[in-house]
């Protein structure tokens, strides 16, 4: 099929939808082989995107064209109740494991006296060599070349039915290149790179939200999530290593041939592979990838041999539930044993408070190590870890050091007595010395003094500059960093102090650049309540919440001396109230704080509580930045009463600009599809707002409806 990638528009013979959408899932699908196949991307991904949008967009206006394995239906599934079990055609086997060039030559001798024992060459015998992923293994069902079903492995006899789940998967082909057997089952492991894993992290905590402890739990736990549109967003991906059941098609009789096969269907296949002979070459090549394994992108814990000829495998047999033919040589772990000297405890950007063994220094995973790990208090005492003991410590390539387990303790009697005392987190932040909590459901402790603890004070800065808060054009990140290491700012109401002389004898700061910024600071004094609540960075509190708190509020001392106790008892009663009005058919009361929870309202009282936050509010006042109420609307306000929530990805604006667009107008911009709700304006990947709003009759718009909607009224 000859295709073409002009952009929309480009072609001045326009074509029929359907031609249009056949030839861009094509393309899609070209460059997605490209890109997570062969890792040789042709196009940039700007380009990548726009197809991808006009696709979305055709879809949206031609209905009918709507296809499964469209590049488009990745995401937006309905969330679970639960896993089905599903029953493997033909068993996952587990592999029998090796440690040593020993075991290896036991292997080999003992798959030599099969062939033997079956009349077979034993002289041409050679091995598929390939890497052992660290992930979850899967099974892959494809139907007439479309992607069916998909399952973990489970037990080996039956697993997790988690197809909607591996759709999400950009590195899972949705159809199959070049062929359409009736069944073909393709098996391989679900993986997280460890840059993706990473990069996940930083935006878990930048969010607040809990760390994942390595990248095989992140994948596993990513792929067995209840709701789609959650692994939609983790950075999953899949290596192929091996077939299940097959009708249809004949696949190649080397094993070595079957996954380069695999990879020319549209599967990624790992590219650290050989062939080998004997026991010798298959230890040399093991230990050529335990010196490569740091250098992966994606964990490995070890390497697989299987006989080549794949028609071999039958004679040889198998034993209870591993096949005889093949082999997994394990890595030994890399794990040494040393005093744990301290405990002591980190406080991050965003205020958790990190356990971190202070350890003898000892040589383990090709350094040396002195620190490592402990992730959380409940951590420490799963692990019942206490300052003295004898640990065990771990490390993996560029993985951060963990403490596995203590060892027996050896002294005698009572443990608290022998110095080994159980550990206590802090009662007070060991920085600043402000009140931490632990939430309900959270395994971390936090330091609630965000505006005055110096371990958060860059980042506190940054989050109060922003555009979406104070709008302080030109403080940025190398900014902050040179304010905050020279003392001339501690918090965000020395920002007001600052004066244009000073800052010009900063690093790269000339007189004109240090005026502008001088002034931008001068012009935030004058903001909106909803901006100056949003910019103190409380927590849980995003632009949604602080725009409800400041129409309730009419200045900033009224929300500090709030009894939130009374708010949250109130508020409960008004519900209770409204449950016996709907009973008996009376409209219902409003609700105070509506969408404001009961845990938002427990974090905004320990934010004001704070000493340390209400000095800071204190100086903000005195630097003359606060409100005088609500800020007034201004203009006509044509789309009043109408509500809005916006998902997905807008290509001529940020969901915030347009949000604010909408307000601008008079309209309610909400962050979940609820039957109030007006209008879903649905951009790029929509996600399961979509399915929501369609369930409950909500009236869809794309960005061009929008747009329209907007501009007719401005």
């Amino acid at each position: 099929m000859a295709t073409s990638d002009a952009s929309p528009g480009a072609d001045p013979a326009p074509q029929q939808p359907g031609a249009r959408v056949a030839e861009l899932r094509a393309l899609l699908e070209r460059y997605g082989y490209e890109y997570y196949v062969l890792d040789a991307p042709s196009v940039p991904d700007a380009h990548y995107d726009e197809l991808f949008r006009e696709l979305q967009r055709l879809e949206a206006e031609h209905p009918e064209l709507a296809s499964a394995d469209s590049p488009t239906q990745r995401i937006g599934a309905p969330a679970l109740a639960g896993f089905a079990t599903v029953r493997h055609a033909i068993p996952m086997l587990s592999l029998a494991n090796a440690f040593d060039e020993q075991d290896l030559a036991g292997f080999d001798r003992r798959v030599r006296e099969s062939l033997a024992a079956a009349g077979l060459p034993e002289p041409e015998l050679r091995y598929s060599a390939e890497l052992k992923y660290d992930g979850l293994a899967v099974t892959l069902r494809y139907e007439n070349g479309r992607f069916a079903s998909g399952c973990t492995r489970g037990d080996g006899s039956s697993g997790e039915d988690v197809t909607a789940n591996l759709r999400t998967v950009s590195a899972v082909p949705l159809r199959l290149r070049e062929l359409a057997p009736a069944v073909l089952e393709v098996r391989g492991e679900i993986v997280m790179f460890r840059s993706d894993f990473a990069r996940l992290n930083e935006r878990q905590a930048a969010a607040g939200e809990k760390l994942f402890v390595n990248p095989r739990n992140a994948a596993a736990g990513s792929l067995r999530q209840l709701d789609p549109a959650i692994t939609a967003r983790r950075p999953l991906r899949f290596f192929a290593y091996g077939v299940g059941e097959v009708r249809g098609v004949e696949v190649a009789q080397s094993h070595a041939a079957l996954l380069d096969w695999l990879e020319r269907i549209g599967f990624p296949v790992g590219r650290e592979r050989s062939m080998v002979a004997g026991a010798q070459e298959m230890f040399a090549f093991a230990t050529r990838v335990a010196n490569l394994r740091a250098q992966l992108d994606y964990e490995i814990d070890g390497v697989v041999y299987k006989v080549d000829r794949r028609d071999w495998h039958e004679a040889i047999g198998s034993v209870a539930r591993a096949p005889r033919y093949a082999i997994a040589l394990k890595f030994a772990a890399e794990e040494a044993v040393t005093e744990l000297l301290d405990i002591e405890v980190q406080v991050g950007r965003t205020g958790v408070l990190t356990p971190v063994a202070r350890l003898r220094p000892v040589f383990v995973g090709g350094t040396t190590v002195s620190n490592a790990t402990l992730h959380n208090e409940d951590e420490i005492r799963r692990k019942d870890l206490r300052v003295g003991d004898r640990v065990v410590v771990r490390r993996a390539g560029d993985v951060i050091p963990e403490v596995v387990r203590a060892l027996p303790r050896e002294a005698a009697g009572n443990d608290e007595e022998s110095g080994f005392v159980p550990f206590q987190m802090p009662g007070a932040c060991p920085v600043c010395g402000a009140q931490v909590v632990r939430e309900e459901g959270e395994a971390a402790w936090r330091c609630v003094s965000g505006l005055f603890c110096p371990a958060q004070r860059k980042q506190a800065l940054l989050h109060f500059a922003q555009r979406r808060a104070m709008d302080i054009e030109g403080l940025g990140e190398k900014l902050v960093d040179a304010l905050v290491d020279a003392q001339w700012v501690n918090t965000p109401a020395d920002l007001y102090g600052l004066d244009a002389e000073r800052l010009a004898t900063l690093e790269r700061m000339g007189e004109k650049s240090a005026a502008n910024l001088v002034a931008a600071i001068a012009r935030s004094r004058a903001t909106t309540p909803a901006r100056l609540l949003f910019a103190l960075g409380i927590r849980h509190v995003g632009e949604e919440v602080a725009r409800a708190l400041a129409a309730e509020y009419p200045d900033l001392d009224a929300l500090a001396q709030e009894d939130w106790e009374r708010v949250q008892a109130h508020k409960q009663e008004v519900m209770r109230e409204n449950a016996r009005r709907r009973s008996r058919g009376e409209a219902a009361a409003a609700i105070p704080l509506e969408g404001v929870g009961p845990e938002i309202i427990a974090s905004v009282a320990r934010f004001f509580a704070d000493p340390h936050n209400r000095a800071v509010i204190a100086q903000l006042r005195a630097a003359g930045v606060g409100w005088d109420g609500p800020a007034p609307v201004s203009g006509a306000q044509p789309l009043a009463g109408r509500s809005f929530v916006i998902t997905g990805t807008l290509a001529s604006m940020t969901r915030a600009e347009a949000a604010d667009r909408l307000r601008a107008l008079g309209a309610t911009v909400a962050s979940s599809v609820s039957a109030k709700t007006d209008y879903l304006v649905a951009g790029d990947a929509p996600g399961s707002k979509l399915e929501r709003a369609r369930s409950l009759g909500v009236a869809v718009l794309d960005e061009e409806g929008l747009l329209g909607m907007i501009e007719n009224r401005e």
